[in-house]
């Protein structure tokens, strides 16, 4: 009984958090899509930079504490109030350093208004530290119907700012916005809804019992963000704002469908799984289930957008933007295995006791390191393709340092995922073959007889071949379906 209630809640939390995170996806599109419009590449370019210094601080400030309260199995009001304090404390301090560079990074790059909205962009890091607690909280009792409400809220709200700032000529502030009141309005709703608040004492014990996996998890988060994004900074420097605006642009379409599935995924299964890590067999089994979903998910959307994104780009986006869909094409092959390699690495942290995490991390990134020092002097197009070879690295090692902690082989995981692979990539070619006899049309009319053909040679095929994931998927919104009628 347990075991099925642990599988409805797995159930409805990644139906109500993939549905949150397609909505807000289309959000983020649709806003994308009208700035983009209304912005210059250059625009994009300083924001990409300063991605990097908001992504490696906001790792700093977690320092994987919320990741050990989520693993722990009954953390204390001290425990929270004291991870609290703490990522307030650090964010205060990082976003003082942060300000401080803000100048020189300024003139690094011949970009002043770097300088001009640093002081203003980085108050996401306080904002994003008052939102822990909550978090963690709704996270632990799988309130994941909640969680995705407001989130979406935040989206929308933030994006139709981000709209009218765009059209209305405020250029670059438009994104900044953007993303603060994103944070903003959560972290504002989170203390409406749960105005937490306790007189437990900080506990250094807490924290120090916390320590040796939530520092393990801080040095992989941390390595990953600078590594993730440390080759817009090359591209910025060696070339210009302007392409590494272009390169930016086709990194962040590549993501919105990639990262909101694993997202969804991620923030459901790893609770879950740590729930039920003693269980090898059941363990086990919620990890194969997992990634043989998620493959027949992103394998047929990556190779499809790769398939029509000389259209899609030309009718969203317009002439301005043609330039990144060479890098959007490469990019979007490693949607494939990022996927996959976050679900593996979810098997890591739900199992083990974060040390191998780290030596994988170091292993990994010395290899990005060797990868990025032979592409970035070759051209952005290179560096795609670095990227692009980092995230299949990423999900062999993942995957191969899970096969100890799961009763189940590599070549197990590829019986569960080829199916999906061998009928997207058949799905692509239909469409790339297609594509000649409908290049009279006009380009909204092929874009839509494209997508329609993709979809409709994809799920025949998957019926047609009674690929197992399209029948869980089936099952999975069936037992929804009678738990919303009930």
């Amino acid at each position: 009984m347990a075991e099925q209630r642990l599988e409805t809640k797995v159930a409805s939390g990644i139906a109500w958090s993939f549905s949150e995170k397609v909505l807000t996806m289309v959000i983020q599109m649709v806003v994308s899509i009208i700035v983009a419009r209304e912005l210059m590449p250059e625009d994009f370019g300083v924001m990409a930079i300063m991605t990097f210094f908001t992504s490696v601080a906001l790792a700093i400030v977690d320092s994987g504490f919320s990741q050990a309260l989520i693993r722990k199995e009954l953390p204390s009001d001290s425990d929270y109030r004291t991870v609290l304090c703490f990522n307030l404390a650090m964010s205060v301090a990082l976003y003082g350093v942060l300000v401080a560079v803000a100048y020189p990074v300024a003139m690094l790059y011949e970009a002043p208004v770097i300088w001009t909205i640093a002081p203003i962009l980085f108050l996401i890091l306080p904002i994003n530290a008052l939102c822990v607690v909550q978090t963690v909280m709704f996270t632990r009792e799988f309130r994941f119907a909640l969680l995705s409400k407001i989130v979406f809220a935040a989206s929308l709200i933030s994006g139709a700012v981000a709209v009218v700032m765009a059209v209305t000529g405020w250029g670059i502030w438009a994104l900044v916005a953007q993303r603060l009141l994103m944070m903003g309005i959560k972290a504002l709703v989170f203390w409406w809804i749960r105005r937490w608040h306790t007189d437990a004492p900080l506990s250094l014990a807490s924290l120090k019992a916390m320590a040796p996996f939530s520092l393990r998890l801080l040095a992989t988060d941390l390595i990953a963000s600078v590594y993730n994004n440390v080759a817009q900074l090359f591209i910025g420097k060696m070339h210009n704002t302007s392409m590494l605006g272009y390169y930016s642009q086709a990194q962040k379409l590549k993501d919105l469908p990639v990262i909101s599935t694993v997202q969804a995924v991620q923030g459901v299964t790893f609770p879950a799984l740590a729930q039920i890590k003693d269980d090898a067999q059941k363990f086990s089994a919620g990890y194969l289930r997992i990634t043989e979903m998620l493959a027949f998910v992103v394998f047929p959307l990556m190779l499809g957008m790769v398939a029509v994104a000389e259209d899609m780009f030309l009718l969203l986006l317009g002439d301005k933007w043609m330039p990144t869909v060479p890098y959007f094409e490469i990019l979007a092959l490693s949607g494939l295995f990022y996927p996959l390699g976050v679900v593996s690495y979810n098997v890591l942290k739900s199992r083990s006791d974060g040390a191998v995490i780290v030596r994988l991390e170091v292993l990994k990134r010395v290899i990005q390191t060797l990868i990025l020092s032979v592409t970035i002097p070759l051209g952005v197009e290179a560096v795609a393709w670095g990227i692009t070879a980092m995230a299949a690295v990423e999900w062999l090692l993942n995957t191969a340092t899970a096969m100890r902690y799961v009763s189940c082989g590599f070549a197990t995981i590829l019986r569960r995922v080829m199916p999906s692979l061998a009928l997207a990539v058949a799905m692509y070619a239909v469409v790339r073959l297609s594509a000649p006899h409908l290049a009279m049309l006009h380009t909204a009319l092929r874009l839509t007889l494209s997508v329609a053909i993709a979809v409709a040679f994809y799920l025949c095929g998957a019926l047609l071949f009674r690929i197992n994931a399209l029948r869980e998927a089936l099952s999975l919104l069936r037992n929804l379906l009678r738990k919303s009628e009930h």
